[in-house]
């Protein structure tokens, strides 16, 4: 089986996959193959997984400045068994459980994962328990969401599932197997710089940019991703422009609020830049969802 996300993730690339595909460059779409793939917001991992399962990628480096993401992918690669073993008895106990045993277990779970310490340079035991948490929580908490607070600390309420699958165990198999030829590592998008030639294609996905004031999905680490790191981010797409590499990158349209912002617009006035309609369930009133464009950005034809 074709491997897909372990996470739910805000901002998924699973509705607009095929339009991403439809923009690979012609020698990618001609060869099906893909001599360097490095994605440096990998998130749930959406368009690799899809690329993966439909291209030959000859090596990747995905990256994320989500910590314990990263170290979960880790864990998948190299130890998927016992990690399966660990969410299955989290599983197996969680459901067995009334829905307000299982809020105070979600909650023991959460304070437990907060509150343990973990080095995250190091490949540790603890490194099974770390991902199992995270997992677990990302698969039991409200709409799947993965925020932190300004100490650090998640802090997603407990969300309402008749019977939520924390263990996919063919899935995180299936990723194992997908993740054989890859580089992971954690750090800001820049630290990816190292792995870009001219033979690389890079996918970038960053945390959006907020539609409104009630839309801050950025916070998926400490930092916060704002208008000053879309600018840099925009100089890291020139300078790898320059380096002779294909790159794509997705984002949010604000014209979505207001015609006549045109931020994106001026940061990427240099390249070919797209509105796609994408589904989004992000407007209370139902007769305008689903109308959102989105923005694809890319440095080719």
């Amino acid at each position: 089986m074709n491997a897909k996300p372990f996470v739910k993730w805000a901002g998924g690339k699973g509705q607009l996959l095929n339009e991403l595909e439809k923009r690979l460059s012609s020698y990618i779409l001609k060869e099906k193959t893909i001599s360097r793939y490095v994605e440096p917001f990998v998130g749930g991992g959406a368009m690799f997984f899809y690329l993966q399962g439909r291209y030959e990628i000859q090596e990747a480096f995905l990256s994320d400045n989500n910590a314990d993401l990263i170290l979960t992918y880790e864990v998948i690669k190299k130890d998927a068994q016992r990690l399966i073993d660990e969410l299955l008895e989290m599983e197996s106990s969680h459901l067995q459980k009334s829905e307000d045993i299982r809020k105070e277990n979600y909650y023991r779970i959460r304070e437990s994962y907060n509150s343990q310490k973990i080095d995250h340079q190091i490949a540790s035991q603890e490194w099974i328990k770390r991902a199992a948490y995270f997992i677990f929580l990302n698969k039991t908490c409200f709409n799947g969401l993965y925020r932190l607070n300004s100490k650090g600390l998640f802090n997603v309420p407990f969300g309402r599932y008749k019977n939520p699958t924390i263990c996919d165990e063919d899935n995180l198999k299936a990723v194992q197997n997908a993740l054989k030829k890859t580089i992971l590592f954690h750090g800001d998008f820049t630290e990816s710089k190292k792995y870009i030639d001219d033979e690389s294609f890079v996918y970038l996905d960053p945390p959006y940019r907020p539609l409104n004031k009630t839309s801050h999905f950025t916070s998926y680490s400490k930092e916060r991703f704002n208008d000053d790191s879309q600018k840099k981010l925009a100089d890291f797409f020139k300078e790898m422009d320059r380096r002779g590499a294909k790159l794509m990158l997705s984002n949010s349209d604000p014209k979505n609020q207001d015609e006549e912002d045109k931020f994106f617009d001026d940061l990427y006035k240099d390249f070919k830049l797209e509105r796609i309609l994408a589904k989004r369930n992000i407007n209370r009133d139902a007769s305008r969802r689903g109308k959102i464009n989105e923005l694809i950005v890319r440095n080719y034809p």
